[in-house]
């Protein structure tokens, strides 16, 4: 850039100084001259540089060896000169003005792009001019956007105007460094968007880039970078290749593209960059590889071969849309060393076209070459001439067109002509060319965006680029790919290629990041339980709504199911078939008391509160029945209330007639009074008394926060369980708390009576019921708090009716095998001889309390 900078500054100081500055050199520059009114310049890269020329101002620089003649290069400086042909025979377009040009080669090298520029605006190349006015009024230049950016900024400052026919980097879209540059082929941001737009399309997530060591080649890459990373796309590697780079180094990126999990490469790279590595990987028989091509070389005629075809068959990409122009096919085939009108360049066209040079152009530099005898024949098969698919060629036609508008604007607008106002005259230039096509430039000197897709196909042994889409800005501004797939041909056949480096992620499962790769290497977990994955590739699982779970492919949320206790599962039929069994052993014994009421051993048991006793008992075994079924407001309510209530009167009955037992035989005791305290008024009181303590206690439960019918879901997942919430947790501690108090109590007495003779000790049954009671519920508090779902429910029930059963069997079982199996020990002779004296004492005591002899038993 040193250099560049030396030579801008020789023609600013030049410019503002009015010195004579001169540029030594003494290279040999061909040209193709025409004079005219009004000069434009056109540089074209009609040669391929294979060796670097080195500038110096201290010392005359040597030749500069070009060589590899660009056909297609060639047909643009034909376009170009057929063009300007057009327009000064164009009546209407710059009339009586003729247009004149001067092409210069530019070896595709910056160093040669910017002396030929520097000559154009100097207008000479002798040792002795001296500086004035540009002769040029506009240049055409260059392909390369390297090339462009060393023109452009060096000509910037005499205002002398640049339209491109090839140079895509965005960068020169820059008005405030650029400011005179335009060009007639869309920008590689515009390409970068189509090209992120096809990979989106087919969705590649895993691509090799390869790029120029230039700024065409790292803009675009980085742009199309920037597009495709919001995409999830991954760029494996990044391999850099120059035409003049050696073989070591092609052999690198060579290695890079053979990676077995990269199928897809993208290629921004300019044809004559891309051969000699195109030239290795066909060497090396790389073949299976999916190759994106940008529009600087996939339309390229050099490797367009059969021999190219075996490893980038299919090849896709973008480029600009072909034209034809029947009138530019009779130049072409016009083209002849044996024409004296010809300029240069033709001999170099015709060695590379027939293989031999003309004998008046071979001299010592060329002994080597084949001198031609005058009798050959050129082959117009070849690319070269055909008109039919003019792209490139169409967009330098373009420039000119767009060139001869402003100039013609400037002539007819402006009343003294200024060469440094066509530059504000291509600003406004709108016109439709001879193919119906609108040139027009935007803000930033750029034409509009219309790009066709083409694809390389083989066709009867030809190499063919066929067009499968295009890609375009809509009327709204935004951006529209499409794209006819069945007439695609990939590198796979017509199956379109995979580009992932790991598999989509299928339903059910969400990407895992693997350590120390890309975004787009990762693996595939399962969704947790509870979330799901509705979509492939899914990058986190969705939580499912709480009433609903992950079915088992966690693909979908499905409802959670409901449960609760029911009466047609085996655990509730067992338990209802418990409970109803329970209720009909408390009513048959209520029965069995009842009928035998006058017998002794039911006297002597006060059939009176037995009988309550045994009524308790029996909706203690139907309270179970609340419990199973879909819970209610209702339900809630009952069972709590039920359970409560019945169980406070059955064991307040059971303090009853302990308290009974234990005053009516602590009466034997001398001086004791306490039988005569608890007769039948007092023992109702006692047991109503206790069980309104607890009516109150639920009354107060329903008042303030009744049980209700709840959703739980923490305990189990997929499951909702439905139970009855206590609403109070204080007020459900305070019924159970109640009733184990009584229990406690009865407990304490009836161990207190544990001594008293065996036919009459109903005590020592008391204590076990209550020991079998209070173990029950004892161990109900862990099992049923560590108890799941619906199972909570069953662990209440069981302790209900085991409680019950308790105090059923140890209670009453006795005194009925005595009624129903043992009726000779149900007379007051057995009950008297057991034990007489104890009995005599009792008597004396008992008729204290109003009973005249054991025949009135009830105060026991």
């Amino acid at each position: 850039m040193g250099k560049l900078n030396i030579i801008h500054l020789c023609f600013l100081l030049c410019t503002k100084m009015g010195c004579a500055c001169e540029l030594q050199h003494k290279f040999e520059m061909r040209d193709m001259y025409k004079e005219g009114h009004i000069m434009i310049g056109g540089i074209f890269p009609i040669f391929n540089k294979q060796e670097d020329m080195l500038v110096s101002f201290e010392k005359e620089p040597h030749n500069a060896e070009c060589k590899g003649f660009d056909l297609r290069a060639f047909r643009w400086t034909r376009m170009m000169m057929f063009a300007i042909d057009e327009i000064n025979n164009d009546d209407y377009l710059l009339p009586n003005i003729s247009l004149g040009y001067k092409i210069l080669d530019s070896c595709a090298s910056p160093t040669n792009v910017l002396r030929a520029a520097l000559t154009l605006v100097s207008g000479s190349e002798e040792k002795d001019s001296s500086c004035h006015p540009p002769p040029i009024s506009a240049l055409i230049a260059e392909s390369g956007s390297t090339q462009s950016l060393a023109v452009a900024e060096a000509l910037g400052p005499f205002r002398v105007p640049m339209v491109s026919y090839f140079s895509t980097c965005a960068c020169l879209s820059n008005k405030r460094k650029y400011p005179t540059f335009f060009r007639t082929i869309p920008s590689d941001y515009h390409q970068a968007k189509a090209l992120a737009f096809l990979v989106k399309r087919f969705g590649w997530k895993w691509i090799g880039a390869l790029q120029s060591d230039n700024d065409y080649g790292r803009n675009g890459i980085s742009a199309f970078a920037k597009e495709v990373e919001a995409l999830g796309v991954c760029i494996a590697f990044v391999g850099t290749i120059l035409r003049t780079y050696p073989q070591n180094k092609i052999l690198e990126v060579v290695e890079m593209i053979k990676q077995p999990t990269v199928k897809m490469i993208l290629a921004f790279v300019p044809e004559g960059d891309l051969y000699p590595l195109m030239q290795e990987v066909v060497k090396q028989n790389i073949t299976g590889k999916q190759w994106i091509a940008s529009e600087a070389w996939i339309s390229a005629a050099r490797p367009s071969t059969p021999e190219m075809f075996q490893s980038f068959r299919g090849t896709i990409g973008f480029v600009v849309q072909k034209m034809a122009i029947p009138k530019l096919g009779p130049i072409l085939k016009d083209i002849s060393p044996y024409h004296n009108s010809e300029s240069s360049f033709v001999t170099d066209f015709w060695e590379t076209v027939v293989g031999c040079r003309p004998v008046s152009s071979v001299n010592i530099l060329y002994n080597s070459t084949k001198v031609c005898t005058g009798t050959e024949k050129i082959n117009y098969t070849n690319q070269f001439f055909d008109i039919t698919q003019l792209r490139i060629t169409y967009k330098v036609y373009q420039a000119v067109y767009a060139i001869a508008h402003a100039l013609h604007h400037l002539m007819f607008c402006e009343i003294i002509f200024f060469f440094h106002k066509v530059n504000e005259h291509l600003k406004k230039v709108h016109f439709v060319d001879t193919v119906g096509e609108k040139v027009f430039f935007d803000e930033n000197g750029d034409p509009p965006v219309s790009y066709e897709v083409i694809n390389w196909q083989m066709r009867d042994g030809i190499v063919q680029h066929i067009p499968v889409g295009h890609f375009s800005t809509s009327v709204n501004g935004t951006y529209e790919l499409v794209i006819v797939e069945d007439k695609i041909v990939w590198s796979t056949g017509n199956q379109t290629p995979k580009a992932v480096c790991s598999e989509i992620c299928p339903l059910g499962t969400r990407k895992a990041q693997i350590k120390g790769l890309p975004v787009c290497c990762f693996d595939c977990i399962s969704c947790a339980d509870g979330s799901i994955s509705n979509t492939t590739g899914a990058v986190d699982c969705i939580t499912c709504p709480e009433e609903y779970w992950s079915n088992e492919r966690k693909n979908s949320c499905v409802m959670k199911i409901t449960e609760f206790l029911t009466y047609t599962e085996t655990m509730g039929i067992v338990l209802t078939a418990l409970s109803l069994f329970g209720a009909c052993l408390a009513f048959s014994t209520m029965v069995v008391f009842i009928y035998f009421r006058d017998t002794p051993i039911v006297k002597v048991n006060n059939s009176e509160l037995s009988s309550l006793l045994l009524l308790s008992l029996f909706f203690c075994f139907l309270c179970p029945l609340t419990f199973i079924g879909e819970p209610t407001d209702w339900s809630c309510m009952l069972r709590h209330i039920a359970f409560g209530v019945t169980f406070a009167l059955c064991i307040s009955c059971i303090l009853g007639k302990t308290i009974v037992v234990v005053s009516a035989f602590r009466a034997t005791l001398p001086g004791n009074n306490m039988a005569g305290k608890f007769g039948p008024a007092q023992q109702r009181g006692i047991v109503w008394s206790c069980t309104a303590i607890q009516i109150v206690i639920c009354i107060l439960w329903l008042k303030i926060t009744p049980p209700f019918p709840d959703k739980v879901f923490e305990q189990h997942n997929k499951k909702i369980i439905l139970e009855c919430n206590t609403g109070s947790d204080i007020a459900f501690c305070a019924v159970l708390g109640y009733i184990g108090l009584l229990a406690v109590i009865c407990l304490i007495l009836a161990f207190l009576a544990r001594k008293l003779p065996d036919n009459f000790n109903e005590a020592k049954f008391i204590s076990f019921s209550m020991l079998i009671f209070c173990a029950v519920w004892i161990t109900f508090i862990p099992a049923y708090v560590s108890s799941p779902g619906k199972y909570t429910v069953a662990v209440e029930i069981f302790a209900i009716l085991s409680s019950a059963f308790g105090l059923l069997l140890c209670i009453f079982v006795p005194k009925c095998y005595i009624i129903l199996i043992k009726p000779e020990r149900n007379t007051r002779k057995h009950l008297y001889l057991h034990d007489q004296s104890f009995l005599q004492t009792a008597s004396s005591h008992v008729s204290k309390c109003q009973t005249t002899s054991i025949n009135n038993p009830r105060l026991l």
